[in-house]
């Protein structure tokens, strides 16, 4: 790896440049990211090629490395930072574009829980995929959920709670949209430490994601057969 301090940016041809936002980004280099997503548009890059080719694809390495246990959750986290910061730039020119999303996701760390890492971390990956993200915070309960899934209309719905205590807490919210005939409407993901498989089934969530890569992929699979199931209806 060059050191990207002695690096002129602007020398580098369109895919070494690609290659070096990779690696700018496994390695939380925010300005440098900001400056290489700033070249490529100079360059005339659309912003959606920007952003799949350069944050998205940096980011699915980064996926790929934490889901492997070679990168731990701080490091991640300064690379999803430095993704934001590129995300920052490209956000108000791909809406100006019109430009695609994956989908739409609602996420929050339920009721009487205050846990936000893992959440957040989940939440700066899934925009990194290319999903539009509406963090709710911590501590929601069901009534906020309720308000989110009216007002934004998302695809999927995240739940995630730290504490074996607020766990349960996360079948409340799935049987009163059950309750309000609005579960079959939204893919549903969990997630936190004390969770496992058979608990997401067994409250009637979709899946459990035991990490921020994981839901990535996850979610991508299951926007993947839902457009499928539309397109086939």
């Amino acid at each position: 790896m060059s050191d990207a301090g002695d690096l002129d940016l602007n020398s580098l041809n369109d895919e070494e440049l690609t290659q070096q936002i990779h690696d700018d980004l496994y390695d939380g280099l925010k300005e440098e990211v900001e400056e290489g997503v700033n070249i490529l548009l100079k360059r005339g890059w659309a912003p959606y090629k920007v952003l799949t080719e350069g944050l998205v694809e940096g980011m699915r390495i980064v996926g790929v490395d934490f889901r492997d246990g070679i990168l731990f959750v701080p490091e991640v986290l300064l690379a999803a930072n430095s993704m934001k910061a590129g995300m920052a730039i490209l956000r108000p020119l791909l809406i100006a574009t019109g430009a695609p999303r994956l989908g739409k996701m609602v996420i929050g760390t339920v009721k009487g829980d205050i846990h936000d890492i893992g959440k957040n971390l989940v939440a700066m990956m899934m925009e990194g995929a290319g999903f539009e993200v509406v963090n709710l915070g911590i501590n929601n309960p069901v009534e906020n959920y309720l308000a989110a899934l009216d007002e934004h209309k998302p695809d999927i719905i995240g739940m995630s709670a730290l504490l074996t205590t607020t766990m349960p807490y996360m079948k409340v919210v799935i049987d009163t949209m059950k309750e309000k005939g609005l579960r079959d409407d939204f893919i549903v993901l969990v997630g936190g430490a004390p969770l496992n498989e058979e608990f997401a089934k067994a409250i009637g969530a979709d899946a459990y994601c035991r990490d921020a890569a994981v839901a990535v992929e996850t979610a991508k699979a299951m926007m993947a057969r839902k457009h499928n199931q539309l397109a086939a209806n």
